[in-house]
């Protein structure tokens, strides 16, 4: 489509209010030796163990601070701290290992701009026969956006406290309570016998929005075309026959089937070149 017909298919220019985002960065983190706090029975299975391993490590929340940055107009830090519930295998024997649950965390700071304007904002909301809710006033400073994917875990070890000092001992009290609530018992905040620690890979997408009134150009309205299809007592069978037989469940792809994230090996590239097609 050209140009010029593209033009007149606009119908109508609006003013929208929606956050816009001024400045954004990713970033791929390698935390290393990060101190895993545990509960008092996960440190007692832990202070008995002869092998640890790390099985996998969830984001339980990220906390974020947004400053201004002193003389750089426009520009504010964002200290951000990861949360991360992180699962052990600690082995105490030649049995099975036992799944020990702990909390990590990582701090970060980045440096971003989100452009000036202080203006307060009031509003409210609509209820019939009576006078609206008044909300809290807000503002329209920058607010920092933080998307992450689960971390990958990469290795663990134990530590003993005659090797080497950790300076790593947090206040348990500071821990929010949200935080708190995910484990089975309180956290131990300080340098015990034996300490675990783990090395995790994180990758990040940190912005900065700013609420703002924007000019866009509108086209139509977003009218649906697709009528809804749901399965009912009487055509549950119709539904399942429309239902494409899921052949990847039964013969897991190759590395040439993922375009985006396959590494880039010879062994991988020849395996693209073999087999049915």
């Amino acid at each position: 489509m050209s140009k010029e017909c593209a033009n007149q298919s606009i119908r109508d220019a609006v003013c929208i209010h929606t956050d816009k985002v001024y400045d954004a960065c990713k970033d791929k983190d390698c935390i290393v030796d990060a101190r895993v706090y545990v509960t008092p029975c996960g440190q007692e299975i832990i202070d008995r163990s002869i092998n640890i391993k790390v099985r996998k490590a969830e984001i339980i929340w990220v906390y974020t601070d947004v400053e201004e940055v002193p003389f750089n107009r426009g520009f504010y830090t964002v200290d951000l701290k990861y949360f991360f519930k992180v699962y052990l295998d600690v082995f105490t024997g030649v049995g099975r290992p036992v799944t020990v649950e702990g909390l990590a965390t990582f701090d970060k700071k980045v440096i971003l701009f989100g452009s000036e304007g202080k203006a307060k904002i009031f509003t409210s909301k609509y209820r019939p026969d009576e006078q609206d809710l008044l909300l809290s006033v807000k503002n329209n400073m920058p607010q920092a956006i933080v998307e992450v994917v689960e971390p990958i875990a990469l290795s663990a070890k134990v530590v003993e406290k005659h090797q080497h000092h950790c300076c790593c001992e947090i206040d348990c009290s500071s821990i929010p309570r949200e935080i708190s609530r995910c484990f089975d018992d309180d956290i131990i905040g300080e340098e015990r016998d034996k300490n675990v620690f783990v090395t995790l890979g994180l990758f990040s997408i940190i912005k900065l929005e700013r609420n703002v009134q924007l000019l866009i150009p509108v086209y139509d309205f977003c009218i649906p075309e697709k009528e809804c299809v749901g399965a009912t007592e009487d055509n549950p069978c119709e539904l399942f026959e429309n239902i494409n037989f899921p052949l990847d469940e039964f013969f897991p792809p190759n590395a040439c089937r993922f375009d985006n994230n396959t590494l880039s090996t010879p062994q991988a590239q020849n395996n693209c070149n073999c087999g049915c097609r």
